[in-house]
């Protein structure tokens, strides 16, 4: 915490007073991230409504979250190790807009009609997230496919 503290140009004092502990101030960091990922998936989402194609913005959301988890893996592990978490009104939002460019993906004929918010969430699970940026694109290129109605 005093180290953290320094590079935020902070008194000890005034972290703890804002995050009384390791894990509120990692829950804290979390909550950024994941509200991060919820703007990003309700942005899309809008641009659909506005007339951008469905597809188009779903890969290029899913590429965006892959690397910002890539990115935010330590503070993944990090809110593991201390047990932190984060508010889950976030969850409800980004699966509402996630259902809703699925919906439209589906209606343009683009995904396959069976595909759910909950095979989006595990294809992310299993993101090659310790690799390269290259092996996460080639990944993602070799992978996304799968859920595409052309595919099957």
């Amino acid at each position: 915490m005093d180290a953290i503290a320094e590079a935020a140009g902070v008194a000890v004092g005034t972290l703890y007073r804002h995050y009384p502990t390791k894990t509120h101030l990692v829950g804290a960091v979390l909550s950024r991230h994941v509200e991060r990922m919820t703007l990003a998936v309700e942005e899309a989402a809008d641009r659909v409504r506005a007339g951008e194609h469905a597809m188009t913005e779903l890969t290029a959301l899913v590429s965006r979250v892959i690397e910002a988890a890539a990115q935010d893996h330590a503070v993944k592990a990090a809110a593991q190790g201390v047990g932190a978490s984060y508010a889950p009104e976030n969850d409800t939002r980004a699966a509402a807009a996630l259902t809703e460019l699925i919906t439209a993906d589906q209606a343009d004929g683009d995904l396959h009609s069976d595909v759910t918010v909950a095979d989006f969430y595990l294809l992310l699970a299993t993101a090659p997230l310790d690799q390269p940026r290259e092996v996460r694109d080639r990944w993602l290129t070799l992978t996304l496919p799968g859920f595409t109605a052309a595919a099957r």
